[in-house]
């Protein structure tokens, strides 16, 4: 792998909007290359979401490709499945919802509301687990150089240059201006860069409602067990029911189990995206749910509704000299586990692309290859995600559980089976002058 012994001369500076983790490993790795960059963060300091993500075994490849700092905050902060016979899985299934069972209880010969009903395995080489978000990030933050990040930036718009020197100029809500040769758009699902390439009026251009909200919360391992029994508390599990699922997972090294509770509506109607309700409303919910599905419910306080929007396929990633990557391109649901690990795949794959970029010639070529090769896989993540949460919550299938079986054992193949070195080598060879090929 190249390093910055070897890297071309730049004659180019790249902003990079959003200091979440798509704009930090992409950071850290362009650092590898003497890319001269400077992040752009809207709050005072690095903050993320208090809240666990599931990176895969591709994610997991990608961060040892990409940079032995980031595998090493990964491996550092990541937890697994906290028992030996489990850490190959990736959920075990279950039927959480009372309606779902026969007048006996049964919701298969032999098994009962909260039984396992099969696993899911990982048949994926890398290295893979949840992570508490927020402390990942403070892991990635410390190989961040101080001088390369402004903080207190909040993008409000773009423009070119009016210096004929083609360059972008990035507009702050403190009245502030900065010129740079390119931008790289990793500002999230409310991103400003998306509407500014794709047009304010493009349909494409926000996101949209996907028809589920979630109630998260995080209950303490010790809790967890009491109320669950070791083997669900401590390993990951998925409670599927009539219009809504839960997710039930260990971070922290296995201290805390994280809680992902979905339900469903045709319309989100709050301008906030997130929002408090009662506890009441929530259990009100999971009316019906088994005694296991009760007890998490129960166990959750200060409930918020978070609203899951995504976005719609959009034609391009990029336009003249801006580059959208992680979710500003193709924010997902959460239901396949799999949106973190796309981005950090978007932050590898770039960062390879450009580091053969010497001029700013190179880096349009870098962004357009990048949008050839990314765009397809981490659009049809989306919309597959989106499906998989019906899936879980009995409306794709109906109650047909083997039918259910089979979707979930095939599934997650194409993405956790995934060369991603050779879609770089593609990229590499369409920035040469090559024939893109068909994805």
């Amino acid at each position: 792998m190249a390093t910055a012994s070897d890297s071309p001369k730049r004659e180019y500076n790249l902003a990079i909007i959003g200091g979440g983790i798509s704009g930090l490993t992409l950071a850290i790795t362009l650092l590898r290359y003497n890319i001269p960059i400077t992040i752009y963060e809207a709050a005072a300091h690095f903050a993320e979401i208090g809240a666990g993500v599931y990176l895969g075994p591709n994610a997991g490849r990608a961060m040892e490709l990409m940079s032995p700092k980031i595998h090493d905050a990964f491996l550092k902060t990541r937890t697994g499945n906290q028992w030996k016979d489990k850490e190959n899985s990736w959920f075990t299934i279950r039927v959480g919802d009372e309606r779902k069972a026969d007048k006996d209880g049964f919701v298969r010969p032999g098994k009962k509301v909260g039984d396992a009903l099969f696993d899911v395995p990982i048949e994926a080489k890398g290295e893979r687990g949840g992570v508490y978000r927020a402390a990942f990030l403070d892991e990635l933050v410390k190989d961040v150089p101080e001088h390369v990040a402004q903080f207190g930036k909040r993008l409000v718009d773009l423009s070119n240059a009016s210096d004929g020197s083609g360059d972008m100029v990035l507009h702050f809500a403190d009245g502030s201006m900065a010129q740079h040769a390119a931008v790289v758009g990793c500002d999230g699902i409310k991103s400003k860069t998306r509407p500014w390439l794709l047009g304010k009026d493009d349909p494409a251009a926000s996101a949209e409602y996907s028809g589920k909200y979630a109630y998260r919360g995080l209950i303490p391992m010790d809790k967890a067990v009491d109320l669950l029994g070791e083997e669900v508390a401590a390993n990951s599990s998925i409670f599927m029911g009539h219009g809504g699922h839960i997710l039930t997972f260990p971070v922290q090294k296995g201290k805390t189990m994280n809680v992902v509770a979905f339900n469903s509506s045709k319309t989100w109607d709050n301008e906030k995206w997130v929002v408090t309700t009662s506890k009441a409303d929530m259990q009100s919910d999971f009316e019906g749910w088994g005694p296991q599905v009760q007890a998490i419910i129960g166990a959750m306080e200060k409930p918020d509704i978070w609203a899951l929007f995504m976005h719609p396929r959009a034609p391009t990633f990029t336009s003249g000299r801006l580059c959208l990557l992680g979710d500003a391109a193709h924010a997902t649901t959460p239901h396949q586990g799999a949106g973190a690990g796309m981005c950090i795949e978007d932050s590898y794959v770039l960062a390879q692309l450009l580091k053969d970029a010497a001029d700013v010639e190179g880096v349009q070529a870098a962004f357009k290859a990048f949008d050839h090769v990314r765009r397809e896989r981490t659009q049809l993540n989306v919309e597959t995600s989106k499906e998989a949460g019906m899936l879980y919550d009995l409306e794709l299938y109906g109650g047909d559980l083997d039918k259910i079986e089979k979707s979930f054992l095939s599934r997650m193949q194409w993405i956790w089976q995934f060369d991603i070195e050779e879609q770089v080598k593609e990229g590499q060879r369409i920035m040469r002058g090559g024939k893109a090929r068909k994805t």
